[in-house]
């Protein structure tokens, strides 16, 4: 299973707010939309992602005006992305290894969604199931044969 299908079962839409934007920018979006992270845009290039972790590590902790802090302060620079066309295996070991919750998927013409360990994890769950009842019927000769 690739990336892409996560991005296809879950959708596109990727909230975000550009480097001007200020810590509350972020954060009423992240709240309005019910999401814990936000990309930072230059356009249509992802220059960093903001978190809820980072606004409790960078803001919060250091008593942070949220209206008068730039997101491009305490934005999580140098994004690392995932492909359409890689795994979710590679997905799994990149988000453990690197300690994130969030990746952004990019191919060369930009960002093409946005994927949470929530979201592997219900795909999982989902074709673990589906299997699940499969092997249930086979055993129990119920499978169409």
């Amino acid at each position: 299973m690739k990336l892409v299908d996560i991005i296809k079962e879950k959708g596109d839409v990727v909230y975000s707010v550009s480097a001007d934007a200020t810590v509350k920018d972020a954060v009423d979006t992240m709240v309005r939309e019910n999401i814990g992270a936000v990309m930072v845009m230059d356009g249509k290039r992802p220059i960093g992602i903001f978190t809820e972790r980072d606004l409790l590590k960078r803001v919060c902790a250091k008593c942070g005006v949220l209206s008068e802090t730039p997101i491009k302060e305490v934005m999580t620079a140098g994004v690392i992305c995932g492909s359409p066309d890689d795994d979710i295996q590679y997905a799994i070991n990149v988000m453990t290894q690197h300690r994130i919750r969030h990746l952004p998927i990019c191919d060369e013409t930009g960002l093409k969604g946005l994927i949470s360990i929530g979201d592997i994890l219900k795909l999982m769950y989902k074709s673990t199931k589906e299997e699940n009842k499969m092997l249930r019927n086979y055993i129990s000769n119920q499978y169409p044969g």
